[in-house]
């Protein structure tokens, strides 16, 4: 049986509406007694610059998905931001969550030459920096939800995880966290109206909670004139080709220590089938190809509150010049700062516990750089 602490998330309710979350009011304050982990890659714009975006993506991802496994079905808030992440668990769950990111940590630079930081930070610290950590969730489909942050708890800790605080060591050389699900199976998605942009937006000190739902609000209002709001998966699911893009990364995530190159042929051999599945559109047992690419699109993760508002949209040029509009003015009244990135394509990193379930778990960004790209223009 759950203790209460547990049981927190559990009893939250599920929203879904997203403009209902630029409500302050939606959000329920983390039990202080809980502990917020953080993660992020170190200088992913360098990364970026050579070509390993994707890499990153997928470091970044690995922490949700080997958080998931450690806990063994246990719900727990998390956020995807690109080249990292965080997650909320119960004091129960702190060492299982400092021991997965010391394992994260050594697989990371042993497996792709990746640093990456980590910290687990209790929530008492944070309300005793002044700030919070309030939680609310999200349901873009009857499959899954998403976990949206609030009250400058999240950023707080992620710098002070930067500045060497709260740090969770290295595992032991050989550390292999538990991967399973995790893949990137997926060809890339081309924009549809212009280009799929980037958006990272945060609030500045000056500005109170009301000042930035207000801008929170009036970026989506704008959003919502593109085709299902930006969304930038099709409909009918993400395209799939043989052999897959992602195949040598998927190699390195799932091979566990065994040889690199006969995981790799391996995958070659299983995403042939799935691709020759996909195509066919036959049903396989209680598989049903079709409903399972709809069912991708209606899960992807392509907008979110985590102290901030993060989206990846398909952009037409007349939206983006009206979402730049407002969020221009609102830098200029020193309530935000802002970052946006455009590229040609959209990508997404997967968590599929079961492919006969409506529960994969699907974290979108752009291509050529996305949030981090996004986040960097906006520290400049």
């Amino acid at each position: 049986m759950k203790d209460a602490q547990a049981a927190f998330y559990d009893s939250l309710p599920l929203l879904r509406d997203f403009n209902n979350l630029t409500d302050p009011e939606r959000f329920t304050a983390v039990p202080t007694e809980w502990v917020l982990g953080v993660a992020d890659v170190v200088d992913s714009t360098g990364q970026i610059g050579r070509g390993r975006y994707k890499a990153v993506n997928m470091v970044g991802a690995a922490v949700i998905s080997a958080m998931i496994n450690a806990l063994r079905g246990q719900e727990f808030p998390y956020v995807f931001g690109g080249d990292g992440a965080g997650f909320a668990v119960p004091a129960s769950a702190a060492e299982a969550a400092r021991s997965v990111l010391a394992d994260l940590r050594r697989w990371a630079e042993e497996e792709f030459s990746i640093a990456l930081r980590g910290a687990v930070v209790p929530v008492a610290e944070i309300r005793q920096a002044g700030k919070d950590l309030r939680v609310a969730r999200y349901a873009p489909s009857e499959g899954v939800d998403y976990a949206m942050f609030s009250g400058g708890g999240l950023a707080w800790a992620e710098a002070e995880m930067k500045a060497g605080r709260f740090e969770v060591p290295y595992a032991a050389p050989g550390a292999l966290p538990d991967l399973t699900g995790l893949s990137c199976r997926w060809s890339n998605s081309k924009a549809q109206n212009g280009q799929i942009v980037s958006v990272v937006v945060q609030p500045t000190a000056r500005a109170t909670e009301t000042d930035f739902a207000d801008l929170s609000r009036a970026v989506l209002v704008a959003a919502e004139g593109l085709d299902r709001s930006g969304h930038p998966m099709p409909e009918s699911g993400p395209p799939i080709r043989w052999p897959p893009p992602g195949l040598a990364l998927d190699a390195h995530v799932s091979r566990a220590g065994r040889n690199l190159l006969v995981q790799k042929i391996k995958l070659l051999a299983q995403n042939l089938m799935i691709a020759l599945l996909f195509k066919s559109g036959k049903r396989l047992g209680n598989f049903e190809p079709g409903h399972y690419k709809r069912t991708v699109s209606r899960n992807a993760d392509f907008r979110k509150f985590d102290d901030g508002l993060k989206m990846t949209l398909d952009c037409d040029p007349a939206t983006l010049k009206q979402i730049q509009t407002v969020l221009e003015q609102a830098r200029k009244q020193g309530s935000i700062h802002y970052g946006l990135h455009a590229q040609d394509e959209a990508m997404m990193t997967c968590f599929v516990p079961s492919a006969t379930r409506d529960d994969h778990v699907h974290f979108v960004d752009g291509a050529s750089g996305g949030y981090a790209q996004a986040a960097s223009a906006m520290r400049a």
